[in-house]
């Protein structure tokens, strides 16, 4: 259903492709971008970004589960630190790696930026996945 694409003459990304390929017809669905908050809405991880991309990750799978899908199913992902320096936005893309959302690979974009949306906000993933048809019994 999903086929991922990595062009040989480019350099080999280490855990992510450069394309996700589907069929037409097949089911998508965009996710706004996951953030670090808990069910109540209070942040999580405050000044640590490792801990605000475990909480991030977590919510994405809950998106993903809601609408059906899960991260060996996601096609691609913005991952938004806010960070200029590339061992911060480094060691959150360890806790991409380490969630199983690079097992596809998925095609992924690590951004580094200046601020996100709420207080104290250092990590934002927004999504694209497929919903698998589900099998009837």
């Amino acid at each position: 259903m999903i086929e991922r694409v990595t062009a040989p003459a480019l350099f080999p990304p280490p855990t992510y492709s450069h394309a996700s390929v589907v069929e037409a017809g097949t089911k998508l669905a965009f996710l706004a971008g996951s953030v670090p908050l808990d069910a109540k809405g209070n942040l999580v991880g405050e000044g640590d970004p490792a801990r605000q991309a475990e909480q991030v990750i977590a919510n994405l799978r809950e998106q993903l589960h809601a609408v059906g899908s899960d991260l060996e199913h996601v096609l691609a992902t913005d991952v938004h630190v806010v960070s200029s320096e590339p061992a911060v936005l480094s060691t959150v893309w360890e806790v991409v790696e380490a969630s199983g959302l690079s097992a596809g690979p998925h095609a992924s974009t690590l951004i580094g930026v200046a601020c996100l949306g709420y207080t104290g906000q250092l990590v934002e993933i927004t999504a694209t996945a497929v919903v698998p048809e589900t099998v009837s019994r």
